[in-house]
């Protein structure tokens, strides 16, 4: 008995991987890379795009979602991109302005006031015209999903003036612009990947970090951070990116679908840190963490004068742009 038993275990499990064979020949498997968990916004992003590809395509397009930097981190990802090996990504602008400079605009220092305002730029012509050039270094831009307002985080002390900054050793995105201007704020600047700089963080090797609030909250960084300062000195978009290899595979209704999932992916991003922002705050103040929600932030203005002085005349005029539509949205 045990062996016909046996016996038939191993049939019905054959039966099922070439049941499972014959759905993956039918289908076109298409890999989503992040480099954060499953309880952040990018994931919330990666869900809604894997959610509209099937059910528009059928099932004949799969996506796999594979977060925590299971492919590589960022620049890994978007080299990856370039030569076709990696099929897409929501990726943190930062990293991707070390291959499309000009995309490094959106993340000036205190550019933007509210996420009206960066949705305004990013979803109007100037963001737009920005995205289609990612076309230029063998990648295609389908929508811009959402890192948010970054804030500063540190063991040390409590930052309530661009001052109180001076000398601590804080982790930055691999970006030259980030690195500028935490330079001219005082502080120690390192750059560094993210999954790096959760090892630091917990081992002390670094004072702080900078990030919104869903990562504090996602990333459990009130373990390791004992202040946060509500500065938002930057907001930071994300971008859902394939490959221009994928991106030319796919039929013209197929790119529209694309495109259709990844602007929905990145609403859903948005209206998930916009609707859970206020609780997540409450929740990291819970656990221990020292906010500073009303720091002095003319001096933080001031401290990063001279970014716009050496930035400005890099981006060709795109900042100025985006400062005139700024000042006519504001009214």
């Amino acid at each position: 008995m045990r062996r016909f038993l046996n016996i038939l275990f191993l049939i019905v499990f054959l039966v099922v991987i070439a049941l499972s064979g014959l759905a993956a020949e039918g289908s076109k498997i298409v890999k989503l890379a992040h480099v954060v968990n499953e309880q952040d916004a990018f994931h919330i992003s990666a869900l809604k795009f894997k959610e509209v590809v099937e059910e528009k395509t059928n099932g004949s397009i799969v996506v796999e979602i594979h977060p925590n930097a299971e492919l590589g981190d960022e620049r890994t990802l978007l080299e990856g991109m370039q030569l076709g090996t990696i099929d897409m990504g929501v990726i943190t602008n930062g990293p991707i302005a070390n291959f499309l400079p000009e995309m490094a605009v959106f993340e000036m220092p205190f550019l933007f006031g509210s996420p009206e305002e960066a949705y305004h730029i990013l979803d109007g012509e100037i963001g737009q015209e920005v995205l289609g050039r990612l076309s230029n270094i063998r990648m295609h831009g389908l929508a811009y999903s959402e890192r948010g307002f970054r804030n500063l985080t540190n063991s040390v002390r409590p930052v309530k003036q661009a001052s109180d900054i001076e000398g601590l050793k804080i982790r930055l995105m691999e970006s030259p612009l980030y690195v500028d201007t935490f330079k001219a704020l005082g502080a120690n600047a390192v750059p560094m990947a993210w999954t790096e700089c959760l090892t630091g963080l917990s081992q002390g090797t670094i004072d702080g970090q900078e990030n919104p609030i869903v990562v504090v909250y996602s990333f459990k960084l009130y373990e390791s951070q004992d202040y946060m300062t509500i500065d938002r000195h930057t907001y930071a978009p994300a971008t859902i990116i394939t490959s221009d290899k994928l991106w030319q595979s796919l039929t013209s209704e197929e790119q529209e679908i694309f495109t259709e999932a990844a602007i929905l992916g990145g609403q859903a991003a948005r209206d998930y840190n916009n609707e859970n922002e206020a609780e997540q705050l409450q929740f990291i103040k819970d656990q221990g963490m020292i906010v500073e929600e009303n720091p002095d932030l003319d001096t933080f203005r001031d401290a990063v004068a001279p970014v716009y002085e050496k930035y400005g005349p890099q981006f060709g005029g795109l900042l100025e742009e985006i400062q005139e539509s700024l000042a006519e949205f504001r009214g």
